[in-house]
């Protein structure tokens, strides 16, 4: 059963999650600034966006730009994957492809961990896209407890491109933030996603 088939109800049953959504997970984060190249490629896609309206023009006009100035961020010392197949648990429902994976590991040609952040692109629900990201986010978190690294969270993010959507799973307890961002807040969202690629995996 690929991710995409999880709703947000399912997800919370079949792997009996807590769902806390009253709290401000990242008031605290620093932007981070952008860079001149990404502040004009934005300029020029946001309208492209608006009118192909599909989840592959947000996923490659807009996410795809944002994860890259991420690795940019980082001097290229994490791996952002694309489209990959990420299958962990197929008795479990936990296979599929994902639209964005962001690891601590700089290698790009494999998969490897600590896989520390998801990424979903929705054409224009952010709603409908939480359990298809919560879904992925526990195959991370199996992912890396298989390779003995243990994270104390993992993070998530379901978007449109223009609005996003900050999780956070901690064991079985899944972290929705209370506030949405906007891609006018680029600066927000790449602290963000920098922040999640920051905290030190515990490795055993």
């Amino acid at each position: 059963m690929p991710y995409s088939a999880f709703t947000f109800n399912k997800v919370k049953k079949d792997f009996n999650l807590t769902v806390i959504e009253n709290q401000d997970l990242f008031s605290d984060v620093q932007a981070v600034a952008s860079t001149e190249y990404l502040t004009m490629i934005l300029k020029e896609h946001l309208p492209l966006v608006t009118a192909i309206n599909t989840e592959k023009a947000r996923s490659e006009l807009i996410l795809m730009p944002v994860v890259i100035e991420v690795r940019r961020y980082f001097n290229y010392q994490i791996s952002v994957f694309s489209g990959s197949e990420f299958n962990v648990d197929a008795s479990k429902g936990l296979e599929g492809r994902c639209d964005f994976i962001l690891s601590r590991s700089p290698e790009q040609y494999d998969i490897t961990s600590p896989v520390m952040t998801i990424v979903e692109a929705k054409n224009e629900s952010i709603k409908s896209g939480l359990g298809q990201c919560i879904a992925t986010m526990i195959a991370a978190q199996l992912f890396n407890q298989r390779q003995e690294i243990f994270p104390e969270y993992i993070y998530g993010t379901v978007t449109t491109g223009t609005d996003w959507k900050f999780l956070k799973l901690c064991g079985r307890t899944i972290f929705i933030d209370k506030n949405d961002y906007f891609i006018k807040e680029v600066e927000k969202i790449l602290g963000i996603l920098a922040t999640t690629l920051t905290l030190t995996p515990e490795i055993l």
